[in-house]
């Protein structure tokens, strides 16, 4: 009966993990494409493909002009926002290794989910850049890099940073159950594109290990595309850390009588408490009803011989 059950829940995660590679190819369609539009319009970058002058891998933060690193902040926040909430009640839209990771330690997930969801993920970010590659002219440009003048120790930082928070919205809005979750996506893909906004000139902001993992694939592997791994993963278990750190501590006795399906500090949870609530209510503040008044009234001008003795109201 047990092996039948292992097989009926591996079934299952095998399919989730199919799902959630459909998904990851979708988010960074969206996402990688909108970085492709923005390189590819960029008159500079034109000008140097038709000369032949670029060469090697080509980074997203080789595009110029903060309006156009604007325009790739917008396209990987509304790409996350858009495909994880399409996904949202079947995978849990993930879609990242960092995210799974932080998943995996704090119960959401089991062992073998995270470790198919990873081959999703990594095979999804390399399906998606093949698609580009193959369907968008002129070549790729979402890969990633350090911006002038960043050295290793600094990007390191900057991506471990820009994950951190990105995993932190993720265990806050979406692990953690709440009567607004299921608008989660929408306050991921927004700290996503803030984070972008932040950190896409100095490293490119993958936060991603499979985002920085797709593009390489096609484009080269810059020398230090370990700290795409590196980072986001400390970023990840900070994130771990300080959302269990939270749990021990309840954190909801610290701002009591939220939006929350949580106990309050009182021992009773927010419907138990709005319930209690009404039912005072219309204890304290019961009044006849304009029926019962009517009827009343009707009594006061009726003789008794008009009102039988067993008539009902």
């Amino acid at each position: 009966m047990m092996f039948k059950a292992s097989r009926a829940q591996l079934k299952i995660d095998a399919t989730a993990a199919a799902m959630e590679l459909v998904g990851t190819v979708l988010f960074l369609l969206l996402g990688l494409g909108g970085i492709q539009a923005a390189a590819y319009s960029n008159t500079l970058t034109a000008k140097a493909s038709q000369n032949g002058s670029l060469s090697g891998p080509q980074a997203i933060n080789s595009v110029a002009g903060i309006d156009q690193l604007l325009y790739i902040s917008c396209s990987m926040g509304f790409a996350l926002l858009t495909s994880a909430w399409l996904f949202f009640r079947v995978t849990g839209g993930v879609f990242n290794p960092q995210v799974a990771l932080a998943l995996l330690l704090t119960g959401c997930i089991s062992p073998i989910r995270f470790s198919f969801y990873i081959v999703a993920q990594i095979v999804g970010s390399i399906i998606a850049s093949a698609l580009l590659k193959a369907i968008l002219p002129g070549p790729l440009f979402v890969n990633v890099a350090l911006g002038p003048n960043v050295s290793a120790v600094q990007g390191l930082f900057i991506e471990a940073i820009g994950t951190a928070a990105l995993v932190f919205a993720v265990l806050m809005l979406a692990a953690e159950k709440h009567k607004s979750t299921a608008i989660a996506p929408i306050g991921i893909g927004l700290t996503l594109f803030a984070c972008h906004l932040f950190a896409v000139l100095f490293t490119g902001a993958a936060l991603n290990s499979a985002r920085a993992l797709g593009p390489a694939v096609f484009s080269g592997f810059p020398t230090i595309h370990w700290i795409y791994w590196v980072g986001p993963t400390l970023g990840s278990l900070f994130s771990t850390a300080l959302y269990s750190a939270l749990k021990q501590l309840k954190y909801q006795n610290l701002n009591p009588n939220q939006d929350s399906h949580y106990e309050q500090h009182s021992g009773s949870s927010v419907s138990e408490t709005l319930k209690r609530f009404s039912i005072a209510s219309n204890t304290s503040l019961e009044r006849p009803s304009f029926a019962s008044a009517t009827v009343e009234v009707t009594r006061e001008t009726r003789t008794d011989s008009q009102i039988p003795p067993n008539a009902m109201v």
